[in-house]
């Protein structure tokens, strides 16, 4: 497969003039510093300016092939026609006029991005050059969610719009979109995907009707996803999120999915004690590092789970009857690697060097459970959501790219007016695990120190991430945020709810009410509350400094139609997209981790130690003081005498 993208790793140095020499970065510094300094220029005066927030707003509007009903009555078996498909419209609405930002900012930030080639970076991502140059490999997680071939075509063409500065601006759309080039330029690539994606597509059909059964002649009804790192948080935030959606929901009745990454015994327990053995497939996710290495701790626990108590309970089962049929692999590696574990070569799903771990949902590493829990028709719904965004993001101009507005402004606050903590805000308890998912995405991404020739940057690059869902009033991160630090903050809700409730003799629904926040809670943050509001309420004087909100604090809001596989993909690629903007900016490497690798070498120097420590008796050495010192008492407990 090595010969579908450039080889010319150099290509990409042609483009990568840092930020801080263009003298765009010198404008922004000295905007950012008006906006510190000038009280004209705070929120509860910029959001009162009707013309300036109209135009800080961008739209994506999609259309998705609604499911056809059958014929009913007579007409069932009847000559006539079946009536054409009808079509869902769909909208994500983007509002950041509660951004630090004015027309003339986001103009001298889009200067910033031309003079720092972002159109050609992003560019050179479609096509597969080989951006990720420490480690000589493209950045194609894109190319798993086009279409195979045969897939029903949407209504053409799409509508896209964005308004910046009260101009509306129609996003051109061709007839070469991204997904006709890549089948092109990446024939070869694609072919292989969308065969994995039919393999996959049987095998959940299998498993799910009950053709493939377990050693014992069990249907499976569990399956357990195992990795040695952490991009199961991704499959762990669509999992969840679908569980909400009624025909998801409906489609996963029986079925139970579970995720194992870490070593701590507890996680395993807490994963397996109320499992059946007899009925739980393991989904393997074997990358290159892990195979041979002790990695291969989570796999080797669940294997004596299933060994130990399937034979325990029939003595004729096999270690190696219950691998066969028990276990599945999603590697990178040669099959071969995985027969010499015990998996079966038929249930060996293939990824490949270029896909990387905290964007490989898309790939087998979450297709495949997901399409064991939900079915492979939910699991293109979603995939063809990340494509639809993926369209967006590779062909709007950047002023009406909701990718790129989002990444530009994440510089603006993080690089130019100095906030170093971002809020992931959702309001839908179903998305209580995308902000650990983002977390993942942009801090592993973002959180570099050098620009791509290797020189050490001018600015930290990356920011921290967190959040929770935020429909609660009383949330302790509001405190933080409007009366703490300055915190920057994404919410993100709904239109429609996936399980509305309408209580007779209340005002509003359920999800109205909870939705009141999600508008009430960026308007707090921006405007504040005075001292001199507060005199004139009449609070006493001794109170007064102490319920004084500065606000000026800045928020963007993502209003989406209806939360479903389609939006969840279009959630997950968004973000993604947003992180390698950023990126582009900064002048980083957004694709590798290197970071990642210091403490997990130190480790395995300390679990040397422990194993001779624990066999033999051997001292602790080689180790500084304190490490040392907590060794000993690590060692020491539980000894007589100790």
């Amino acid at each position: 497969m090595s010969n579908f993208y450039s080889t010319d790793a150099a290509m990409t140095s042609s483009y990568c003039v840092k930020c801080t020499d263009v003298p765009q970065f010198d404008a922004l510094q000295d905007a950012a510093a008006e906006f510190l300094l000038d009280e004209k220029l705070h929120l509860r005066y910029l959001c009162n300016d009707t013309a300036r927030c109209s135009g800080l707003t961008a739209s994506l509007t999609s259309y998705t092939q609604q499911p056809q009903l059958p014929l009913q009555g007579n007409a069932a078996g009847s000559s006539l026609a079946a009536p054409p498909p009808t079509h869902l419209v769909r909208k994500i609405i983007l509002d950041y006029s509660r951004q630090q930002v004015t027309g003339e900012t986001m103009e001298l930030l889009f200067d910033l991005a031309d003079a720092v080639n972002l159109t050609d970076r992003r560019e050179a991502f479609r096509t597969g050059e080989r951006i990720n140059t420490t480690e000589n490999k493209p950045v194609l997680h894109h190319l798993l969610r086009v279409p195979p071939p045969d897939a029903p075509m949407r209504p053409q063409p799409v509508h896209r719009q964005a308004s910046i500065n009260n101009v509306n601006r129609p996003v051109i759309t061709t007839n070469n979109d991204t997904s006709e080039i890549s089948n092109r330029a990446n024939a070869a690539v694609l072919e292989q995907i969308h065969a994995t994606r039919r393999q996959i597509e049987n095998f959940s059909i299998q498993v799910r009707s009950g053709q493939y059964k377990s050693s014992t002649g069990d249907a499976f009804k569990d399956t357990i996803v195992v990795t040695a790192g952490m991009e199961q948080l991704a499959t762990r935030f669509v999992h969840r999120a679908l569980t909400a959606h009624q025909a998801a929901f409906q489609a996963s009745q029986g079925r139970r999915l579970h995720f194992l990454s870490n070593k701590d015994p507890v996680d395993s327990f807490f994963t397996t004690h109320e499992l059946n053995p007899a009925t739980t497939l393991v989904v393997m996710v074997l990358e290159e590092s892990t195979i041979g290495s002790n990695e291969l701790l989570n796999w080797k626990t669940i294997r004596h789970w299933l060994v130990t108590n399937l034979c325990k309970e029939n003595s004729t089962l096999s270690e190696a009857s219950i691998l066969e049929l028990h276990m599945v692999a999603v590697t990178s590696k040669d099959p071969q690697a995985c027969l010499q574990l015990g998996i079966c070569k038929n249930n060996v799903f293939p990824i490949w060097d270029w896909v990387i771990g905290r964007f490989s949902v898309c790939s087998a590493v979450g297709v495949l459970p997901l399409s064991l829990q939900y079915g492979y028709e939910v699991v293109s719904e979603f995939l063809d959501g990340a494509h639809d965004m993926d369209e967006h993001f590779f062909n709007a101009p950047l002023r009406d790219n909701i990718p790129v507005l989002l990444g530009l402004l994440g510089v603006w606050n993080s690089t130019f007016l100095g906030y170093t903590a971002r809020a992931i805000l959702p309001f839908s308890e179903a998305l209580d695990a995308f902000p650990a998912y983002v977390q993942l995405v942009d801090m592993e991404s973002n959180g570099k120190r050098v620009a791509m020739d290797g020189v050490e940057l001018f600015h930290p690059a990356g920011e921290m991430n967190f959040g929770e869902v935020a429909g609660n009033p009383h949330h302790p991160f509001y405190q933080l945020m409007h009366q703490g630090r300055v915190v920057p903050a994404d919410f993100i809700g709904f239109m429609e709810s996936p399980r509305p409730i309408e209580l007779p003799g209340e005002a509003v629904s359920s999800h109205d009410e909870f939705m009141s926040n999600f508008f009430a809670q960026p308007d707090a943050l921006a405007y504040g509350k005075s001292l001199v509001d507060l005199v004139q309420e009449g609070v006493p004087d001794g109170l007064r400094e102490h319920m004084v909100f500065p606000g000026n604090r800045p928020s963007s809001s993502l209003l989406i139609t209806r939360l479903d596989p389609f939006s969840i993909g279009q959630l997950l690629a968004m973000y993604e997209h947003r992180t390698a903007v950023q990126g582009f900016i900064w002048g980083i490497n957004s694709f590798d981790q290197f970071g990642l690798e210091m403490g997990k070498l130190l480790a395995k120097y300390i679990r040397v130690q422990l194993a001779a420590s624990r066999r033999t008796g051997a001292t602790v050495q080689g180790f500084n003081q304190s490490t040392s010192s907590l060794l000993e008492a690590y060692l020491s407990h539980g000894k007589k005498g100790k």
